[in-house]
Order: C-alpha cells, then sequence, then structure tokens
C-alpha cells in the first residue's frame, strides 16, 4: 500500500494545480485579475494575425487562447507563463500543411487539428517518461536564426495585402518577392496607405508610450485610416478589403481526422513543431522563473504544454505553446499565480463575444501591417551580432537555419538546425583540451602551471585532459599520444591531472590501457591524478582500472610527483639541468647545489 507521503507526491504530480493551492489569498487573485484581464486584451489581435499567419480562419487564434491557455496553466509548473497561439508555431503550420491543402479549407483545418493532437501526444509522452532534457539540444543559435528566417516569411507572405496585389500564397520566398516586383505597378496606395498607418502607429507607440497596447491602437488607427478613406473615395474605388465579422460562439467541439495516412504524412512537421514548440516553452518559463525565483519543472511543464495541446485539437484550436510577448507582459503585469493565465482564457471568451461582430470593420491592410510589426520583433539584432562576434560555429548553426527556413520546409529547417548543432557539439566533445602542466618555480607551492615557456622534466610528462574520454574523441587522444612519444621519446612516464574528465567509456579505457601498455614496453608508465569518484567508477567499469593498477592512482599531484621521482634514472637527473621538482635538489649535478 502506498504510503500517506508517496500518496501526496502522487498527487501533486497528477494535478500540479495543487502545489500552488496554498499560495492563493485575496491579494494575489487580485493581481492575477489584472495581469489575466491584460493578457486577454493583448492576446485579441495576436491570436487573429497568427491564426492568418497559420492559414486559418481568424477566429480559431481566438480560440487556441483559450481552451489550450486554461489547460497549460492548471496542468504546467510556470506561475508565469502563457500558452497559446505563437508565431513560430503559425508559421510552421502554414509552410507545412499548405503542402497538402489549400489554407482555410476544411481539409486544411481538419488537419491542422490532427497535427494539433500528434504534437500533444508526443509533448505528453516526453513528459510522462521524464525526457525533457531533448529540448536543449535546440541551441540559441538555431532560435535565433528560425526567428530571423520566420520574419522574412512572415514579411513576404503579407506583401499582398500589404500594397493590395495578386502575390500567390503559396510557393517559396523568391517566388513572391518575384511575382511582387512584377505587379508594382498594380499596387493599391489606398490599401498601401492603411497598411502604413497601422504600422507606423504601432511603432510610435511602442517606441513612444510603451505602456499601452501597441497592437490594438496600431489596429485601431489602420481601421480609421480605412474608414475614411472609404468615406472619401467611396468603397469600390478605394477596394480595401476586409477580415470580415469574426462568430460571437464559444469554441466549437471539433474532432480531428485519425488516419494511418494522416499520421505518416504529418510525423516529420509534428516532431519538428513539438522539439521547437517545448524548447520555446521551456525556455521563456525557466526565463520567467529566474527573475521571480520561481522553480520550473521541465517535465511537468512538457505534461502541461502536451494536455493543452490534446485539449485544444477537439476545442478548434491549432498548437499553442509558450508565447514570450504574452507571457512577460503577464509577469510585467504582476502575476502571481497561475491564475493569471487562466482568468486570461476565461476572460477572452466574454471579450470575444462582445467584439466579434466589429472585426467586419478590420481592413486586411491592418492585419498586414500588424504582422510586419510581428515579423520585425522576430528579428534579435542584439542576440544576431552577439553571435557573429562571439562564435564562428554559432554562426555557422544560425545561417544553416536562417537559410534553411527560407529555402526548405520548415520542419527540415529546424531538424538541419539542430542536427548542424549536435554535429559541431560532438566535434568539440572529440577534441579534449589536452595541455601539458609543470610546476611553476616562482609559486611558493609550485603549483603546476601550462606556461609553455618553463622546462620540462626530460623523463616524465604532465598532462592535464578536460573532457570525456569516449568513442568519438579515442581517434584524437590516441594521436596525440602517439605524438607526445614521437617527439619526446625520454618522457617514459606520463602523468594525466584528471580532475576535469567526466568519465571515460569502454573505448576510452582502451586508449589508457593500450598507452599504458606501450610507456611500460619502453620502462615507464602512465598514472592517473586527481581522478574524480565518478570518473574511477566509469575506469572500473570499462576494465581500465585495473589494467593500470591502483598503485597508479593518486589523489594529490604531492603524491603522485614523489612516486613518479623514485622511478626515474638517476643518471639522467645528474646531467639535467632543469630540476623543476623539490626532490631534484638532493641530486647532484650540474646545477645540484643551487637546486
Amino acid at each position: 500500500m502506498m504510503s500517506p507521503d508517496r500518496r501526496n507526491v502522487f498527487r501533486r504530480t497528477l494535478f500540479p494545480f495543487l502545489r500552488w493551492r496554498a499560495d492563493l489569498s485575496a491579494s494575489t487573485l487580485r493581481a492575477d485579475l489584472v495581469a489575466g484581464l491584460t493578457g486577454a486584451i493583448v492576446v485579441l489581435p495576436q491570436g487573429v494575425a497568427f491564426a492568418t499567419i497559420a492559414g486559418m480562419p481568424p477566429v480559431y487564434g481566438l480560440y487556441t487562447a483559450m481552451v489550450p491557455t486554461i489547460v497549460a496553466a492548471l496542468f504546467g509548473s510556470s506561475y508565469h507563463l502563457v500558452t497559446g497561439p505563437t508565431t513560430a508555431a503559425s508559421i510552421v503550420f502554414f509552410s507545412s500543411l499548405s503542402v497538402f491543402a489549400t489554407p482555410g479549407t476544411q481539409e486544411y483545418i481538419s488537419l491542422a487539428l490532427t497535427l494539433t493532437l500528434m504534437v500533444g501526444v508526443i509533448e505528453l509522452t516526453l513528459g510522462v517518461v521524464r525526457l525533457g532534457a531533448l529540448v536543449n539540444f535546440i541551441s540559441h543559435s538555431v532560435i535565433v536564426g528560425f526567428s530571423a528566417g520566420a520574419a522574412i516569411l512572415i514579411g513576404t507572405s503579407q506583401l499582398r495585402n500589404f500594397f493590395g496585389v495578386n502575390v500567390p500564397r503559396g510557393g517559396h520566398v523568391q517566388d513572391k518577392v518575384y511575382h511582387f516586383i512584377t505587379q508594382i505597378p498594380d499596387i493599391n496606395w489606398w490599401v498601401a496607405a492603411v497598411a502604413a498607418a497601422t504600422l507606423t502607429t504601432g511603432i510610435l507607440v511602442k517606441k513612444l508610450a510603451p505602456k499601452l497596447p501597441h497592437l490594438i491602437l496600431a489596429i485601431l488607427s489602420g481601421s480609421l485610416v480605412a474608414l475614411i478613406v472609404n468615406a472619401a473615395v467611396g468603397g469600390q474605388a478605394a477596394n480595401i478589403p476586409n477580415v470580415g465579422a469574426l462568430p460571437r460562439t464559444l469554441p466549437p467541439f471539433s474532432q480531428p481526422e485519425i488516419s494511418l495516412s494522416a499520421i505518416k504524412a504529418l510525423a516529420p512537421t509534428a516532431f519538428a513543431i513539438t522539439l521547437f514548440a517545448l524548447a520555446e516553452a521551456a525556455s521563456i518559463g525557466r526565463s520567467l522563473a529566474v527573475r521571480s525565483g520561481q522553480r520550473v519543472d521541465g517535465n511537468q511543464e512538457f505534461i502541461g504544454q502536451g494536455l493543452a495541446n490534446i485539449a485544444g485539437s477537439f476545442f478548434s484550436s491549432f498548437v499553442a505553446t509558450g508565447s514570450f510577448n504574452r507571457s512577460g507582459a503577464n509577469y510585467q503585469a504582476g502575476a502571481k499565480t497561475p491564475v493569471a493565465a487562466l482568468l486570461a482564457g476565461v476572460l477572452l471568451v466574454g471579450i470575444v463575444l462582445l467584439v466579434a461582430p466589429f472585426a467586419n470593420y478590420l481592413p486586411n491592410a491592418a492585419m498586414a501591417g500588424i504582422l510586419f510589426l510581428v515579423a520585425w520583433s522576430l528579428i534579435d539584432l542584439k542576440a544576431i551580432k552577439h553571435i557573429v562576434e562571439s562564435s564562428r560555429r554559432e554562426t555557422a548553426v544560425m545561417l544553416v537555419t536562417f537559410f534553411g527556413v527560407l529555402f526548405l520546409e520548415l520542419e527540415f529547417a529546424i531538424f538541419a538546425g539542430v542536427i548542424f548543432s549536435l554535429i559541431l557539439y560532438l566535434e568539440r566533445t572529440s577534441h579534449p583540451y589536452m595541455i601539458s602542466r609543470v610546476p611553476d618555480p616562482e609559486s611558493p607551492k609550485r603549483r603546476f602551471t601550462g606556461d609553455p615557456r618553463l622546462p620540462q622534466c626530460p623523463q616524465a610528462r604532465f598532462l592535464r585532459i578536460d573532457g570525456s574520454l569516449f568513442f568519438g574523441s579515442k581517434d584524437f587522444v590516441e594521436e596525440y599520444f602517439a605524438r607526445l612519444r614521437e617527439e619526446h621519446p625520454g618522457q617514459k612516464h606520463l602523468a594525466i591531472f584528471a580532475q576535469a574528465m567526466n568519465f571515460v567509456d569502454t573505448s576510452g579505457g582502451d586508449a589508457l590501457a593500450m598507452e599504458t601498455r606501450k610507456r611500460r614496453e619502453k620502462g615507464g608508465d602512465l598514472y592517473m591524478v586527481s581522478a574524480k569518484h565518478g570518473l574511477r567508477a566509469s575506469l572500473r567499469r570499462s576494465g581500465c582500472s585495473d589494467f593500470i593498477g591502483p598503485d597508479n592512482f593518486f589523489y594529490s599531484k604531492q603524491d603522485a610527483v614523489r612516486s613518479i621521482f623514485g622511478k626515474l634514472d638517476r643518471d639522467i637527473c645528474k646531467e639535467c639541468t632543469a630540476r623543476i621538482f623539490r626532490e631534484c635538489h638532493d641530486i647532484p649535478g650540474p646545477n645540484g647545489a643551487e637546486d
């Protein structure tokens, strides 16, 4: 029978909202209500915009900000993360699903619901089996490159609405740019004026009054300009199309298409979106947790995201994940518990019922202006500059992802960035840092240093290895050992300072054992110094520990030097001028008296 303590832990894992129930009070509820209302207002234009990006009817963006937001708040672990539609998920959606069906059609919507369900199941599975560390394989450079590429995709996809020209919805970036250039003489300048007014208002409000809801004010500005233009020149003459009225309904029940053919076709996209969505949610949750001092459980967050998307797929939602903008606004608005995100989803229902009819006055050009703002916000110039200046490797990862987004299918662009990151990581780990160490005569305790100007002992080499010895680094380490033997044949004894070595697998153990054998054949030996407990355990498992011998393991450098010095050839010591050890003082020779 399960003990009361274990039952309590089980309940809190299954129902994580029990953890923060005790934190609720009148003051936290007031703060959460204000933050929730702020979030519901902020997501109104964003939801419509993101649904447009995803190729879904505008109202689906609002549905995605309702049920998934509530479920994620109840079953996640972050106090401030707000789940819902996001730019990244939307752009992947459009790029992936438009291959299978025409955006906005019933077939397209059906595939979107199926994809959402698949993503939710994968996320839930990863959380249940505690594989939250998988998102760590998506580096920051991949996200920066993806976001910049997605910004270009969003901008080019809205050229038709921003300028009132007939640019095809499908196709690659270069195709859309080409079609736009050929239609420059046909630009509808009234449409462009509405879009430009929206864009300009959003930029000015965000810069001059950052506390005001710049997206909402930008939409109102664009809509007002459209009304003035229509009144001045006539609706037919201006030809400014509108979004159309949104239905005043709660999220309707929906049923994803569950068929083997659909699952097989959508599987690559589902895995790509899952990785990126979880990385986005986890990074946002952790960054806010650092500010608030809260601990975020990554696996529980996976479970919350998975349940949110599973529930959303049955309530007319497409893929939801953590939103940086709305989560940051939630924190800045003073949210204290996940009730704030929960209230944002609930309050949005009431707001939609009130304002849905007014979407009939919302011009497509105003939405294009909003999406241009969203696209620009995705390009993190500071992060790009930092990556370019700090690392050529990370710059390469960022560029591979960026150009992959522009010229490959989006899911493959994500995989390409992740795979390239892993290749570079494996390349780095397969080359552990190896540097010779010698005692510093200027140091009172003769601490070992890597200064290449200091003399080496002609009979013993002291080598520090930072990293792990495994199958991927075996060849590099063996080549380094061989070069030491060839260039310094007199240094028959090799002591390895192992305090910075993490583990040794069977291949790495074989490399150490082989080096030990070769040095013993020449009259020398190999020694391990300052090996941590975990490293010793992996050496025992590989069989290397027994081959090297317990007498060749030393906890301190002083013990190692004392033991190795006792094995040195005294005739060579008498002729040696280096005299780098204290023990050398007692050996007569050229400089014996001084040393």
